[in-house]
């Protein structure tokens, strides 16, 4: 295995707790709080249960059975791990440096790996020109700062726009930045490698634009079997969106996930790789799609 689950993150929240447990006694409500701070939302069903019964860590009375606080340092493995990430151009986009690691040897480098479903004309991560406008459109959303956009649109029309940077947003599938700004009363969408200056304005003066969703944003709401691993599988596929989870008994769960519409293609590919374990039940327009692409993988295996 190249890591070991003790270093993952349902790991990490634990240890959170038992170094909390260990200085003074603890409540139920902070065990949560910690938890929702430092993990998934779905990992309140599991583990405040968890920590008291199969795993034996707490006591009925909230006190730890450690006699130390639990340390995790890293290893060489995760370390070289570390620094193949941060070769990776896009990490350093956000000016992040490989400082405390300069004498690791990465576990391998961006040109080893291979995206067989990604399409080849992604952003320009290494031009100096994208790098230096994509730090100014950082520094405006830190700040909150008006952003003056000047970018080129898919009409071939050159915009300027000064705007109110809400996020940025990366998809996987175009390799691609984006951001998603208020402009007047409208939320907008700009490709970050259409887009040919930047100039941060003044700071924000009063209340924040309100970030308008309805014309952006979609929701599917399923139900998911939890076999064969499904509902950690389904963490790790949706883990980029925003969701809620409710158990609907032992080994069902109702999943919402939120998603833009831009994205739509890609989730669909997502869905139909859990095959019956996750079965859409609205909105009636996404169940139609599911079926229509199955139709048409259908006619294809019969050709």
């Amino acid at each position: 295995m190249l890591f070991h689950e003790i270093y993952g993150c349902y790991f990490n929240v634990v240890a959170a707790v038992l170094r909390e447990v260990c200085k003074e006694p603890i409540t139920d409500k902070r065990i949560s709080e910690i938890i929702m701070d430092k993990a998934f939302d779905e990992s309140i069903l599991e583990i405040p249960a968890a920590l008291k019964s199969s795993w034996c860590l707490l006591t009925s009375e909230r006190q730890t059975t450690l006699k130390y606080p639990p340390v995790m340092p890293l290893t060489l493995l995760q370390k070289r791990w570390l620094k193949a990430l941060l070769c990776d151009p896009r990490i350093k986009l956000f000016g992040v440096t490989d400082e405390g690691l300069s004498d690791v040897e990465p576990l391998y480098l961006p040109e080893d790996v291979y995206y067989y479903d990604r399409y080849l004309d992604g952003d320009p991560f290494e031009d100096e020109g994208y790098i230096t406008r994509f730090r100014s459109i950082l520094y405006a959303l830190e700040q909150k700062h008006m952003l003056v956009v000047s970018y080129t649109g898919r009409d071939g029309v050159n915009y300027d726009r000064n705007c109110f940077p809400f996020h940025l947003e990366y998809s996987s599938k175009d390799n691609k930045f984006r951001l998603i700004a208020a402009y007047g009363d409208e939320t907008i969408t700009i490709n970050l490698g259409r887009v040919t200056s930047v100039d941060p304005g003044d700071r924000l003066d009063g209340d924040e634009p309100e970030y308008r969703t309805d014309t952006r944003q979609f929701v599917f709401t399923a139900e998911l079997m939890d076999e064969r691993n499904a509902m950690e599988r389904a963490m790790l596929h949706f883990s980029n969106l925003k969701k809620e989870t409710v158990r609907l008994d032992e080994n069902r769960y109702k999943m919402t996930v939120y998603y833009d519409r831009d994205d739509e293609a890609e989730l669909l590919i997502r869905v139909l790789a859990f095959g019956p374990l996750l079965r859409v039940t609205s909105p009636e327009r996404f169940v139609q799609l599911i079926k229509k692409r199955l139709e048409k993988q259908k006619k294809m295996l019969n050709m």
